[in-house]
């Protein structure tokens, strides 16, 4: 994939967008957050 093309989400608690990343790649349905940070603060 071409890093122009990424797939991107909003994520639920800061509402920002973030990119598809490499570590993403078997879940990627299911990632909902764009940071540990985020993930702990519901």
């Amino acid at each position: 994939m071409k890093k122009q093309h990424l797939p991107e989400k909003i994520c639920l608690v800061c509402k920002r967008p973030f990119q598809w990343r490499k570590k993403w790649e078997k879940n990627w349905a299911e990632v909902k957050y764009c940071s540990k940070r985020c993930r702990s603060n519901k």
